[in-house]
């Protein structure tokens, strides 16, 4: 059964949403602009131009099927309450009750349901609930009764005595002190507080938490509770952002979990790391795993040292004659030939050798230097991704105000700026794990390898110009006073980029998402593709559908027409 949940006034973000077209939808083929569209045209043309997009990403966010929902502490309280309550009024029990058995089942309504209707005493036995106290109320009605506390042993007035349902009698200081510890030093876990009783377990509920405490440790208890439904709940997760308090809904089910948060941070909603496609978790977690071991290392030691040929530690070589001197055993010996330097003449005789070391310091070697292939490009996009991040905020911040000065224009208007800035930092982050992506792919496979680094290649000669085009471009207008022309085709050229840009991006990220299964081991298309009407491009080997007439991944050379010469 699946937990439902009434509308709120949330913002609601798309999952689905194509993050490399910067909303524009392509109907599964390129959209290209025009020579006339994008370059000169009257001073008009830019603004038709921008409102159209406006009105394409409005249609779009309305037809695609919205999975992914950003809530703010009262939303989810609020969110939190509605559960309980209808827990409470299917069930017929009270609010605290109905608290506690969310708690259980990771606050899924549906399988409180399913379990209190399947088997209701094993639910009460399991979560610590009593179908009625088992106490007398006799016992505690006349006021003057003196009772014994159970753990302080002091003798009390039945007024001052507090019990659960399970008739476990203790006095109000003692129940206080208990929780108030439980609160301050069990974390979480005083959610699940159960009776002093070591034997007991019934559930303690919020009603007794509320009258027994002080206001401080009530709050602690409700954002502990808050904590709880959100981090056991399998549909919400807490932004892993800095310092952010928001919490993502998602219930997407297509295989993208890419999700934004308001506070900017773009992360993968299944394993949280930042946004990684077209790799998939695992092997992120394979890659990271990688870059913080010590493995590469020990390939370095294998690669570029020697062992001491008397106590066998490694050594590596930083001066420019020949003669050793181990500095842990103080061992003499000749770097090359490894024999002892008493007595050394010379070793410049080849000798054949079927030793195996050679072969493990090659391979090792070259592991190395794949890595370090890879490594840096993938570390140079990631920094290069978080600089477009801090200067997209700093052109919001410092250049839109002097760049609606010069030229005259509301700063409402540059928001097209802002596009091609978060077009460049979302087309970053797919380089920087394409490069991951290249690192893992098998080298048994050249025909693949050899179409993903021609793909790779041309997106990454696309990025740069959209990412000179919005970086230097723009300086030239900051000091010039009044609009000019000039401004305007920049304008239409850096609309044109960022949407060619993006459809590209978008389009690399799904061929190796489906493992570049248009090229196969051999280097030759499948027979199914062959029996199609489809043409091949001569340029990138990319199988066409015969309906369009340019080929669907060389979007460069209409990069070229947007940039104009350059």
């Amino acid at each position: 059964m699946d937990d439902i949940h009434p509308s709120s006034d949330s913002i609601k973000v798309e999952s689905k949403i194509n993050y490399y077209s910067d909303g524009f939808d392509d109907n599964e083929d390129p959209f290209f602009l025009s020579d006339d569209d994008l370059v000169g045209g009257d001073d008009g043309a830019a603004d038709a131009l921008l409102e159209d997009i406006r009105e394409d990403e409005i249609d779009l966010l309305k037809q695609k099927q919205q999975d992914c929902k950003i809530l703010n502490a009262t939303e989810l309280r609020q969110r939190m309450e509605h559960d309980v309550a209808q827990v409470s009024a299917v069930l017929s029990v009270s609010k605290t009750e109905a608290s506690i058995l969310l708690r259980n089942y990771n606050w899924s309504v549906g399988k409180v349901n399913d379990a209190w209707f399947t088997d209701e005493s094993a639910v009460r036995e399991k979560v610590g609930l009593f179908v009625k106290p088992l106490i007398s109320s006799d016992i505690v009605s006349n006021k003057r009764k003196i009772i014994i506390c159970g753990i302080c042993f002091e003798s009390h007035t039945s007024d001052r005595i507090i019990y659960a349902d399970c008739g476990h009698l203790y006095c109000e200081i003692c129940w206080s002190i208990y929780i108030s510890t439980s609160i301050n030093n069990d974390g979480a876990g005083c959610l699940m507080l159960r009776c002093p009783e070591p034997s007991c377990h019934a559930a303690i509920g919020q009603d007794m938490i509320d009258s027994l405490t002080s206001e401080e440790d009530r709050k602690k208890y409700s954002d502990f509770l808050l904590r709880s439904y959100v981090e056991d709940n399998r549909t919400t997760k807490w932004c892993p952002g800095p310092a952010c308090e928001y919490a993502i809904e998602f219930s997407g089910a297509d295989g993208i979990f890419d999700v934004t948060c308001h506070c900017f941070t773009s992360f993968c909603w299944n394993c949280k790391e930042e946004c990684h496609r077209p790799m998939d978790c695992d092997t992120v977690k394979r890659w990271i795993l990688k870059n913080s071991s010590e493995s590469e290392n020990v390939n370095y030691i294998l690669a570029y040292c020697k062992p001491c040929p008397n106590c066998k530690r490694p050594i590596e070589k930083n001066h420019g004659c020949m003669h050793m001197t181990c500095r842990v055993c103080r061992y003499e010996f000749c770097w090359l030939c490894l024999g002892p330097w008493k007595g050394h003449m010379n070793c410049n005789r080849y000798m054949e050798r079927t030793d195996t070391d050679d072969k493990r310091k090659k391979l090792a070697k070259e592991s190395l230097e794949k890595y370090t292939h890879y490594f840096e490009r993938w570390d140079a996009n990631r920094k290069s991704k978080v600089k477009a991040l801090a200067d997209h905020q700093r052109v919001k911040d410092e250049e839109f105000k002097k760049l609606s000065v010069s030229q005259d224009i509301p700063e409402a208007h540059f928001e097209f700026i802002s596009k091609a800035w978060l077009q460049v930092v979302e087309c970053r982050r797919a380089l920087e794990w394409s490069y991951s992506y290249g690192y893992y792919l098998p080298d048994s496979e050249p025909a693949k390898k050899q179409f993903f680094e021609y793909l790779q290649g041309e997106a990454e000669s696309t990025l740069e110009k959209l990412h000179n085009c919005v970086e230097s471009e723009l300086k030239e207008f900051l000091d010039v006073d009044g609009l000019s022309k000039k401004f305007s085709e920049f304008r239409t050229k850096l609309v044109g980029l960022t949407t060619v840009t993006g459809n590209y991006f978008e389009k690399l990220v799904r061929a190796l998402e489906n493992g570049l299964s248009d090229v196969n081991s051999h280097g030759t298309r499948g027979l199914e593709d062959e029996a199609e009407d489809s043409w091949h491009c001569d340029r990138c080997t990319y199988a066409n559908p015969s309906s369009i007439r340019s080929c669907k991944m060389c979007v460069p050379s209409d990069i070229d027409n947007v940039s104009g010469n350059e």
